[in-house]
């Protein structure tokens, strides 16, 4: 049957932008169909981006709000900033999704329910004590039952699959529904599957059946009253790929190893949320790219600070419990002045923590978490696309200036996705690399610790004949990099580090203000914040509250040299940071200015709507 036979179409709803969440146990698939739907809506053109949830324990209960996985997607026919503050749409898998993710569904918003497990025993799993459908809960919603386990074992029946393992093909159906309902096509997800599981595999033909079933399921009921029509987005002309910010980081320490002519070393201990940077590395061996699974965290760094003591641009990874166990090691690299880059992909601590939610609360360990005066660079990426460009930047400092560099990412960044133009190489920063080869001392001898123009020393190879020193974490003499326990030494190579690392600031571009140049608002942040500031800006000027800009920092230590100017534009300047507050501290005690904190520490982004109230509740507790 088709569409036109119908004695009644859906009602097609036109929309500039929907919020979609897929949500169900962890085992359920979720983060597959999100990942599935968003690719299909990249090809079809809309711009987009995700939020992907994942429950903090390997294998929580099943049923449990606590195993609750979930995939969020926006997409929009005009350029957008973040994976969307609440759901138009609420795929729920069992009664556990519905609870745990209810209260953030738009109201009137459309839910869809697999009434297959909207059972008793289900309901007592996740705390409800009457079925939810029935009590008045949902009043408020548009409520569209569907029985997709039932439905799923009935269209997988010829493919192969036998018995429970029917019921893995849900979330396909699920997906065909929501594609159909979307208007979009099935190729590019059957497609996938054929390459993932092969056509004529039983496991590849139950996907594919349950997918068609989902979305013929939308076609022929009557019980489906709503289609979206979400229209392609116009972007500027070039060719785009959809990218998380893990593959966006390892794409851009490849390419900052290409353009300084290197071999790239990466070093790394796997852990959650950074280990797809380790992973999509591996994968990319025909470019020269070396990577090693340490057996732990300092055996992971120790062998990069090797790697970059042998002439690779070198680098670890790792999240937050990781720098601390590789602070020593860190430490090292930076009495031996070797490049060396330091992925930090935060997540949320102390200890364990909460080890699949973001987090920033890592910024004041990056820059002081280090034993004695041990300055060095740290920068931050703002967004998934964001992480190539800074990765770039990370190397080419490292590189120039011979020193570790802390690059911090976070969990939403990492897993997050949105549409990114691949660049023109040619338009790629150069970054040339020039090994000493010769004795540079007046009497002929080397000397590992003469600087140049930029207080670096020079890098030599191993081996190279004339050019024997030491290194080690002892503190090394002016020039001669002996050994040398003199106070007066220890003072002038301590402070030629930091005036090394200070100098930087000369060398990154002055921080950029988007709004007006002087008002009553800025609302200055960092790392993963920028979507959401940045949209919640805009939604204030729309709003009337013209007096209000925005600037965010990519190069957090040394900052950008006009940064305390701009501060002193405004009125209020307001710091949305997921911490206590650790970037407004710091912008304190360096410009000795009053910095308006808003911490947020709950595992998750901020909405564009709380910084937009945020920005109102200020300005108008200045007119009262």
């Amino acid at each position: 049957m088709t569409q036109d036979t119908l004695l009644a179409d859906p009602e097609v709803q036109h929309r500039d932008r929907i919020v979609i969440r897929f949500a169900g146990d962890s085992g359920d698939g979720m983060q597959l169909a999100g990942t599935r739907f968003t690719d299909a809506s990249a090809l079809f053109g809309n711009d987009l981006a995700t939020f992907p949830s994942f429950p903090a324990e390997i294998r929580a209960p099943a049923g449990t709000v606590a195993g609750v996985s979930s995939f969020q997607i926006h997409i929009a026919d005009f350029d957008i900033l973040t994976p969307g503050d609440a759901p138009d749409v609420l795929v729920a898998m069992n009664p556990a999704a519905l609870m745990a993710n209810l209260a953030d569904v738009e109201e009137a918003g459309l839910l869809i329910l697999n009434s297959d497990a909207f059972n008793e025993r289900n309901f007592a799993k996740c705390g409800y004590d009457v079925d939810p459908r029935e009590d008045g809960t949902l009043d408020q919603y548009n409520v569209l039952s569907v029985p997709m386990e039932e439905l799923t074992k009935l269209a997988v029946v010829d493919s192969g699959v036998r018995g429970r393992a029917t019921l893995r093909s849900k979330n396909f159906f699920a997906l065909g529904l929501i594609t159909w309902m979307f208007g979009r096509t099935l190729d590019p997800i059957t497609d996938w599957i054929d390459k993932k599981f092969g056509a004529d595999q039983p496991v590849g033909k139950a996907n594919t059946m349950a997918l068609k079933a989902g979305y013929n399921y939308g076609i022929t009921t009557d019980a489906v009253h709503y289609k979206y029509d979400v229209p392609p987005a116009k972007m500027p002309a070039g060719t785009y790929t959809n990218i998380t910010g893990n593959k966006a980081l390892a794409w851009g320490l490849i390419a900052a190893a290409q353009l300084a002519k290197l071999p790239l070393f990466f070093g790394s201990y796997p852990i959650t949320p950074a280990s797809g940077v380790l992973e999509e590395l591996a994968r990319q061996k025909h470019f020269g790219v070396k990577t090693f699974q340490a057996e732990d965290e300092i055996a992971a760094a120790g062998i990069s600070v090797g790697a970059s003591f042998a002439g690779h641009l070198a680098a670890t990874g790792t999240s937050g419990p990781g720098v601390a166990l590789k602070s020593e090691t860190i430490s090292l690299a930076l009495m031996m002045e070797l490049p060396l880059v330091i992925v930090n992909v935060q997540r949320a601590g102390p200890s364990t923590g909460i080890p699949t939610k973001t987090e920033q609360a890592d910024l004041m360990s990056a820059i002081y978490g280090r034993h004695g005066e041990s300055p060095l660079p740290v920068i931050a990426a703002a967004s998934p696309g964001d992480a190539f460009s800074t990765a770039i930047e990370a190397c080419r400092i490292a590189l120039k200036y011979m020193t570790p560099v802390i690059l911090l990412s976070d969990g939403f960044v990492a897993n997050s996705s949105e549409p990114w133009m691949l660049p023109d190489v040619a338009s790629l920063p150069e970054m040339p690399v020039s090994f000493a080869t010769e004795p540079n001392g007046e009497d002929g001898e080397f000397l590992p610790y003469k600087r140049n123009e930029f207080l670096a020393r020079p890098w030599a190879i191993p081996g190279t004949p004339g050019l024997e020193h030491r290194l080690g974490g002892l503190e090394k003499q002016v020039e001669t990099g002996n050994v040398n326990y003199v106070p007066e030494n220890h003072a002038a190579m301590t402070e030629l580090r930091e005036r090394k690392i200070a100098g930087i600031a000369k060398d990154i571009p002055p921080v950029t203000v988007e709004g007006p140049e002087n008002g009553d608002v800025l609302v200055l942040g960092w790392g993963g914040t920028y979507g959401s500031i940045r949209a919640g800006v805009l939604r204030a000027q729309q709003a009337g509250y013209n007096s209000v800009a925005s600037a965010h920092l990519r190069h957090l230590f040394p900052f950008p040299a006009n940064l305390g100017s701009v501060l002193r534009s405004y009125k209020h300047v307001i710091v949305p940071e997921l911490n206590r507050g650790q970037l407004s501290k710091l912008l304190q005690a360096e410009y000795l200015i009053p910095i308006e904190s808003y911490p947020k520490i709950m595992g998750v982004p901020f909405k564009a709507t709380e910084i937009q109230a945020r920005i109102v509740a200020t300005i108008e507790g200045d007119r009262t």
